[in-house]
């Protein structure tokens, strides 16, 4: 960990725990910043709290005192799930108090360089890739960020000798003051989020963070198929790495129906590559172009390539079944995202669909349904995703119980052949605490046939 001495005596609250709350306490502590922890859940149920009492922090637990403020803190840092409507952050932010998340802070930690993933969709899948073919390499991956390990608890340990490839949220980059990653790579934007960031420049704006603070001794890495990523990529100091999966480009890297180019020039056969699907093709342009900023090894890239199945939950091959080959998208939660998987398969599909009805229309679907042969549906939405298959043309449809009698309806109703695809377009809670739980329940019931 780099010796930052900029905190040091410096009043700081850390607002809200968590994983994340907990580590950047921690190193501000370290640091020799005074910390004072706030969060919602009473001290007596929070063995995260009373570690943190045990090490001398101040902790205020089971209410946020409206003139917390008053103690005269230099800064906040917040847990990225706090709104800036919270009335401490709208607070902190009217006395020009700043407030951080704690990227911000494991970045002036940090001994190593980032680089920095963010987009609406294709981050964690992304970020996963770049791992995997860094790994074992030089230098050396530490992964981070949104993906589930707290990037700052990373920097404490990291050194010169690795980089840190972190998936970073839209909340995450709000917070951000100095961060700058040596890559920075954009997958794409859509509209997500609107209850948090208010409107979508707003949202955008949050996700161009990431190139906000390179400069030309940096990479950008961003999607030219997108017109409004193209816009903010001009406001970039970095070098800019454009990707394309609409044919060769002369710059960056892009790719036609068989070979990926980089600079114009052939650079691997894509016949190889495992992870079906042009957004997945997006993302294996995009890990790619930094794998090769960052010197990987070219067959290390290729050995990853051809044995990657994606990211748990993500258009994640599961097995292959009397000649059907069976996939778990559970993560697709939203019509968009179940669109881009049936997108990504030629093969008849068997699709498994529905969950939490939340009312949207379905019929986003409907020009990516030509090839799937069968509906399994479940959930609150079942009645409507069968009525929808039905008006599709699709001539098999059932509704199910739930994902695990799903699975036992679609294996008679596929054939040698077809692929078998979870994919639900809607979210869990009808039936499922997260759509992990949605995943795993699905993948069990598959390797039980």
């Amino acid at each position: 960990m780099r010796n930052y001495t900029d905190l040091q005596h410096k009043k700081v609250l850390v607002l809200g725990l968590a994983k994340s709350g907990v580590a950047a306490a921690e190193i501000l502590h370290e640091l020799g910043a005074f910390v004072t922890v706030n969060d919602s859940k009473p001290f007596d149920e929070s063995p995260d709290a009373q570690g943190l009492l045990q090490k001398g922090i101040t902790v205020i637990c089971g209410r946020h005192p409206e003139d917390l403020l008053d103690e005269g803190f230099e800064l906040v840092v917040k847990n990225p799930g706090i709104p800036y409507s919270n009335k401490i952050v709208a607070d902190a932010i009217s006395r020009e108090i700043p407030v951080w998340t704690e990227i911000e802070l494991a970045y002036l930690i940090s001994e190593a360089p980032f680089i920095g993933i963010t987009g609406s969709n294709g981050k964690t899948t992304t970020t996963t890739l770049i791992f995997d073919m860094l790994n074992n390499g030089s230098p050396e991956p530490l992964i981070a960020g949104n993906i589930g390990t707290v990037a700052c608890g990373v920097a404490r340990e990291a050194t010169k000798d690795n980089v840190i490839v972190t998936e970073l949220s839209s909340f995450q980059l709000m917070g951000i003051k100095t961060f700058k990653p040596k890559i920075a790579i954009l997958t794409n934007l859509y509209e997500a989020h609107l209850d948090y960031h208010g409107t979508f420049d707003n949202y955008a704006e949050a996700k161009c963070a990431v190139t906000r603070n390179q400069d030309e001794s940096d990479y950008f890495i961003y999607n030219a198929d997108q017109p409004i990523v193209v816009d903010y990529a001009t406001k970039s100091n970095a070098k800019k790495v454009p990707f394309s999966s609409q044919g060769r480009m002369d710059e960056g890297i892009s790719a036609d129906d068989t070979t990926i180019y980089w600079q114009g020039e052939p650079y691997l056969e894509r016949a190889n590559i495992a992870l079906p699907g042009k957004h997945n093709l997006e993302n294996i342009l995009a890990a790619v172009a930094a794998c090769i900023l960052v010197g990987c090894d070219k067959a290390k890239m290729e050995e990853v390539l051809t044995k990657f199945g994606g990211v748990r939950h993500r258009t994640q091959f599961v097995r292959e079944w009397n000649g059907r080959k069976i996939y778990n998208d559970s993560k697709a939660t939203n019509c968009l995202a179940t669109k881009s998987a049936l997108d990504a398969f030629q093969a008849p599909v068997i699709l498994l669909a529905g969950g939490l009805d939340r009312g949207h229309s379905l019929e986003e679907l409907r020009p990516c349904m030509s090839h799937v042969k069968g509906v399994v549906a479940f959930g609150e939405t079942g009645l409507r995703f069968v009525e929808f298959a039905k008006s599709c043309g699709v001539q098999q449809t059932v509704i199910a119980q739930n994902v695990e009698d799903a699975v036992h309806y679609a294996a008679p109703m596929s054939a040698e052949g077809d692929v078998i695809l979870l994919s639900p377009a809607c979210a869990s809670w009808d039936q499922y605490d997260s759509f992990e739980i949605r995943g795993d329940v699905f993948i069990d019931a598959v390797m039980k046939l």
